[in-house]
């Protein structure tokens, strides 16, 4: 049995599992609902199950290699609580067949990384801006999108600028760019474009 940790400890680690990328502190409270306390943080960080970096502000999260282990085993061992339903007590037989079987064939991780794929471009970008409305360069957006196809970018990068709240450009100094750039480029009505801007929703 997984040594046990606090529902909040848990659920921070779940989060992180299916987010699958680094998490601002303050995205964790509000798109999650997770208020990790410093001691529970702590403990989390002492057993190598999460790494937080602590000298920025928000702190960011990541879940480490053996978090997202001790989750899979917390969630095939634990018990439901007494008070639980029918319905829940089935979910947790699914995951129960669902996740041995996965790891057996070694297709849990590539099972943990198919997320959707805006979301996860949201995600990135939110972690690497530093201020609203901020350009970020499609080189340092892509190699963060957990090595997703670079066709399946581009036509998702095309259709989210559709909605008009998320903007492509190409970077009018030439002369920075780098081979990187180039390669990560989404070349859209006959040009490429370099940079991404996702206005607020």
């Amino acid at each position: 049995m997984p040594e046990q940790y606090s529902t909040n400890a848990r659920a921070a680690l779940l989060a992180l599992v299916l987010a699958n990328r680094d998490m601002l502190n303050t995205e964790l409270v509000k798109d999650h609902k997770v208020r990790l306390s410093p001691a529970e943080r702590d403990r989390l960080n002492d057993a190598g199950l999460l790494e937080s970096s602590t000298n920025v502000r928000p702190f960011v999260h990541r879940i480490t290699d053996e978090g997202i282990d001790w989750c899979m085993t917390d969630l095939v061992r634990s018990e439901l609580p007494s008070r639980s339903g029918p319905q829940a007590r089935q979910q947790l037989d699914l995951l129960r067949r669902l996740v041995p079987f996965l790891r057996r064939r070694g297709l849990l991780a590539e099972a943990l990384r198919s997320g959707d794929l805006e979301s996860l471009i949201r995600g990135v970008y939110a972690e690497l801006s530093v201020g609203v409305q901020d350009w970020i360069r499609l080189a340092r957006l892509r190699p963060k999108l957990n090595g997703a196809d670079k066709d399946e970018v581009d036509a998702v990068l095309v259709k989210m600028a559709r909605t008009g709240t998320v903007h492509l450009a190409p970077d009018s100094n030439r002369k920075v760019l780098t081979d990187a750039d180039h390669d990560a480029a989404v070349r859209v009505g006959g040009e490429d474009k370099h940079l991404i801007v996702i206005e607020e929703s």
